[in-house]
């Protein structure tokens, strides 16, 4: 009998495609090509090529029949501690391990090649004609250095077309600038400003952790103004000063410019940014730069997460609070706890900082899982804001006002002293909601189950959730009245309006997320603020926090009610913290500063304990009742939407889940759960999409992720074009 011989064994790859793809994909290795886990390289996917991370690599005897490899890509390949906590975040967010991939990913094909670029110098020759705005270009242009043209056209305040002609003739001559660093030099030996005692305690405690060198989750709490930036900028210096690299997330790109002033201030050079208004050139270098140990501190919004540090020593989640660390699509994670999955893989320590702590973290720190530090006075001797109440019910704005007589008042005695006022109401445009006085017709947008928010600045109609904009119409649409639309409510472009009719003189400058200009003219306006060129500020949740404005002395808000009627759980912690960051721009300087809430609803529980600041009975109410419900953190709370363009496809998989969910239990397959659904949500067509929502809620015990999972894989694949999305520890019930 002949011997059969045994098949010769060959090198066989699992890559991870960054698709949404559970399991990764098997590909021989050809030979004379040596891989090693986290390399990225080029396959085939059935007609086309596409790229890949090396997951896993194994030898095996039935490789000949897979696709070979095509190529290794010359990216750094991404750190083993990575890989762990990208498994870690696709096992927690059910979300697929390609998608996750995908996030700490870099497309080799696609990676920005930086032009060369170019700038000007002044040549010594006179312009022909010395024009007012031309002769603010050329102050700006004063020293001999070399200009980028944006930068002076935005220093002189005119358009390119003034330098341009400039440049004709022959005033300025164009020069190749040098290409910019990867990661800018930082001063280790710089040292930071004088802390008082009870700042040099934290940051002794900090620094002790980061040499520790060791997992150590560590709340940060500290009133507004008392420096909670200076104390874990000490930590960082400490990271620095032992070789490890450290990642500050911020919640919003707004806060990044006064924050890069602060970290160069204290380190003699800027941070790596990392956050969507970065250019691809200049992510991909900082890419790199992190995977190579060349950049030392990124500060990033929460996909800083996933960059590869290659010796991560700390990991900072400023203003820790914000439901902006929350991804909402794709990936549904929340930067916070995912930042202490990744210190703990990684061995370090994870500082999360605020002045109105997330219930979640005050739990942990409660229960001893998180270290708590606490400064409970403002930084330089400064007193919190004096809070007072204006009782709308008795003391009303007059017909078609939002701004009460006595609060028009406070804001005129402010700005007699020579001090500034700053007016706040979270919500963007000029009014919610826009309706014709004839028929009663409301313009509502045709994607969403949301109006359309007037912005009278544009001269149009905006849907805030997925973008669709229309003129606003002479007349009526629905009825063919004329001068018939009146706006409904009050936008801060309305209060702005208000502000400027009561104040006329008055310099004034409006903040919202929605005005072009991006990062770079945020920083223009926050400065010009911070050095008193504006008498009045008016603004959106854009200027709620994390700012630093020394002249303002008194923060008003004008609806301090807004958020507080709601059927989140979280509503009034939300409130509470939002309103305790407006009021605490106020009195950051020498003077001392006043916080002024109008509202119809004084008793609330919200506003009692913000004006008697009673901080800790607030939080001892909420954090019991949240015990008593069974919700997070005391229990486990999941959301599964099924989204469809046919109402009944999405409203049908979402039943098979429920039922599936129902089955399992009286099988004992999965524990017991409650199954709140299927119903429609706030939001029940968004995008031109219907939704339909289930709600789980389990024991804190329970792993609600292992219950999920079984219940979608009994209810089968989803039919109809449907798509389901799952979010464990949802932050938005809309």
């Amino acid at each position: 009998m002949r011997e059969v011989e045994p098949e010769e064994e060959t090198m066989i790859a699992d890559i991870v495609l960054p698709l949404a793809l559970d399991a990764p994909y098997s590909y021989r290795v050809p030979e004379g090509i040596v891989l090693r886990p986290g390399q990225t390289v080029h396959v085939p996917l059935g007609t086309r090529d596409t790229f890949g991370l090396v997951w896993s690599l194994d030898e095996r005897a039935s490789g000949e029949n897979l696709k070979a490899i095509r190529a290794v890509s010359a990216l750094p390949p991404l750190p083993e501690k990575l890989m762990n906590f990208l498994q870690r975040v696709s096992a927690y967010t059910l979300a697929p391990l390609g998608l996750v991939a995908r996030m700490a990913m870099r497309d080799p094909e696609a990676e920005a090649h930086e032009a060369p670029k170019f700038g000007l110098r002044v040549t010594g020759t006179e312009p022909r004609r010395l024009t007012p705005t031309r002769a603010r270009v050329m102050a700006a242009a004063t020293g001999g250095l070399t200009h980028r043209k944006k930068d002076l056209a935005d220093a002189a305040g005119c358009s390119t077309g003034v330098i341009d002609a400039l440049v004709d003739e022959g005033v300025f001559e164009i020069v190749p600038l040098p290409s910019l660093a990867r990661a800018a030099p930082l001063d280790l030996a710089a040292r930071g400003p004088d802390l008082n005692a009870e700042q040099r305690e934290a940051a002794e405690v900090l620094s002790g952790l980061v040499q520790a060198s060791g997992f150590a989750p560590v709340l940060l709490e500290g009133v507004t103004g008392s420096g909670k930036t200076e104390v874990y900028f000490e930590a960082v210096a400490a990271a620095l000063s032992a070789g490890k690299q450290a990642l500050i997330l911020l919640p919003e790109i707004s806060l990044t410019p006064e924050f890069v002033a602060r970290f160069e201030a204290r380190f003699g050079g800027a941070p790596g940014l990392w956050h969507s208004g970065i250019a691809a050139t200049r992510r991909d270098r900082l890419w790199h730069a992190v995977a190579e140990g060349e950049a030392k501190v990124v500060v990033g919004a929460r996909s800083a997460l996933y960059l590869p540090f290659s010796s991560l020593g700390l990991i900072v989640v400023d203003e820790e609070h914000e439901a902006a660390f929350k991804q909402d699509d794709v990936v549904r994670y929340h930067a916070r706890d995912m930042a202490v999955l990744r210190g703990q893989g990684e061995g370090c320590p994870v500082i999360l900082s605020s002045a109105t702590p997330s219930i979640e973290s005050r739990v942990n720190a409660e229960q001893g899982r998180y270290r708590h530090l606490k400064l409970q006075s403002r930084a330089v001797g400064r007193a919190m804001p004096d809070l007072s109440l204006i009782d709308l019910t008795k003391d009303a704005p007059t017909r078609g006002t939002y701004l009460s007589p006595k609060l028009i008042g406070m804001i005129g005695e402010t700005l007699q002293r020579g001090e500034q006022a700053m007016v706040f109401l979270n919500r963007r445009g000029y009014a919610p909601l826009t309706l014709c006085r004839a028929c009663g017709h409301r313009w509502q947008c045709p994607n969403c189950d949301a109006w359309l928010v007037e912005h009278r600045f544009r001269r149009a109609l905006v849907c805030h959730h997925c973008g669709h904009t229309e003129r606003r119409p002479m007349a009526c649409t629905a009825c063919g009245a004329e001068d018939s639309l009146t706006a409904c409510g009050p936008g801060v472009e309305r209060v702005a309006e208000e502000i400027a009719s009561a104040f006329p003189d008055r310099r004034r400058i409006v903040l919202s997320s929605d005005f072009p200009g991006g990062t770079e003219r945020l920083k223009r306006e926050l400065q010009a603020v911070a050095d008193g060129e504006f008498d009045l500020v008016i603004g959106t949740q854009l200027i709620a926090k994390g700012h630093n404005f020394p002249l303002l002395t008194l923060a008003a808000v004008v609806d301090a009610d807004i958020g507080l009627v709601s059927n989140d759980p979280r509503a009034a912690e939300r409130s509470f913290q939002l309103l305790t960051q407006v009021t605490g721009r106020a009195g950051r300087g020498e003077k001392p500063g006043r916080g002024v809430l109008q509202s119809y609803q004084p008793k609330h529980a919200v506003i009692r304990a913000l004006l008697s600041g009673d901080e800790a009975s607030f939080y001892a109410a909420e954090i019991a009742s949240r015990e008593a419900a069974g919700l997070p953190p005391f229990g486990r709370l999941a959301a599964v939407l099924v989204t469809a363009k046919d109402r009944s496809a999405a409203e049908a998989h979402a039943r098979k889940i429920a039922e599936a969910g129902f089955r399992l239990m009286e099988e004992g397959a999965i524990p017991a759960i409650t199954i709140l659904g299927p119903a429609d949500p706030p939001l029940a067509l968004l995008r031109g999409k219907h939704r339909v929502r289930l709600i789980l809620k389990a024991a804190k015990a329970v792993s609600i992720q292992s219950a999920l999972r079984a219940m979608i894989e009994r209810a089968g694949p989803a039919r109809g074009g449907a798509r389901v999305d799952v979010d464990i520890d949802p932050v938005s019930f809309l």
